[in-house]
């Protein structure tokens, strides 16, 4: 008997990479007005992008109900294995909630474990759970210790606009329009489950000076666990300049720097031009 973990796309992780790595992808539903995607599937982030800024149309992304956990729970348990489903935030989506309906229907055969993250900061807990699979005796023990580890992740974020968040309404257009004239980068965090906001400068190079003292604030990256870098937006150009101004968190620390997509779940709310860092505080 194995255990098999399932992850929302919420996570950003691509569904190829999750394939891959035998991992179950379930993609949560996106919708611009009328038309629906596949978050991930239909839907990469370079297409959601285009959408979103040539659209008037604020996106929507739906929970994925009970039912979509419930087929997969079912299925991995006809094979004999043990399901344990990762989630975005209970305090961010309603999708935690549909797992834990789902695997009341087999009590002590499926476990569900909430991120209290999203995006980045989901991904390297599943990347952490899936190194943990060699090593723990049964789905219980790893759901405990992702349930402990949890507390340690820390994602930080600089937006490059205030817009997205506007449109979303988090912020009022008298702040949005300030914000843009002043060119004042908002800085934001995962903080308990729930996204907010912790900093602000005026310009890129500040904002990222910013972020890397938050970054150090926080406890510092533990290498030794999985972290990732990760930009919104058709390109990575304001992530290289992030790199380059933060180097000595990098340097001499490890070989290469892991770096992602900002999908639609959070690419939403932020808008393209973003970077952020995921990782477990020492």
């Amino acid at each position: 008997m194995a255990i098999k973990l399932i992850v929302d796309s919420a996570s950003d992780i691509p569904f190829a990479k999750a394939k891959e790595m035998g991992i179950i992808h379930i993609p949560m539903c996106v919708s611009f007005g009328d038309t629906n995607y596949l978050d991930g599937v239909e839907l990469e982030p370079r297409k959601f992008y285009e959408l979103l800024i040539e659209s008037d149309v604020i996106p929507k992304t739906s929970q994925i109900p009970p039912y979509e956990f419930e087929q997969k729970f079912e299925k991995v348990i006809e094979n004999g294995d043990t399901p344990v489903a990762i989630t975005i935030s209970s305090k961010l989506s309603g999708t935690y909630q549909s797992a834990c309906i789902a695997a009341k229907k087999f009590e002590g055969q499926a476990f569900v474990v909430d991120s209290l993250n999203a995006a980045l900061g989901e991904a390297i807990l599943v990347y952490y759970a899936h190194r943990l699979l060699s090593e723990v005796k049964d789905a219980k023990e790893l759901t405990e210790k992702l349930n402990k580890a949890k507390q340690k992740i820390k994602l930080i974020a600089l937006l490059d606009t205030l817009e997205y968040l506007k449109k979303g309404g988090r912020v009022s257009t008298v702040t949005a329009f300030a914000g843009e004239l002043l060119s004042i980068k908002p800085v934001i965090a995962v903080e308990e489950g729930q996204v907010k906001a912790v900093g602000k400068a005026r310009g890129s190079k500040r904002g990222n000076n910013l972020l890397m003292e938050l970054v150090e604030k926080s406890g510092g990256i533990d290498f030794s666990m999985p972290f990732t870098l990760a930009y919104s937006g058709l390109n990575d150009f304001t992530l290289k300049k992030y790199i380059e101004d933060s180097a000595r968190l990098w340097k001499d620390k490890t070989d290469a720097l892991p770096i992602m997509e900002v999908g639609a779940t959070i690419g939403t709310h932020v808008g393209p031009g973003a970077v952020a860092v995921a990782f477990f505080a020492k």
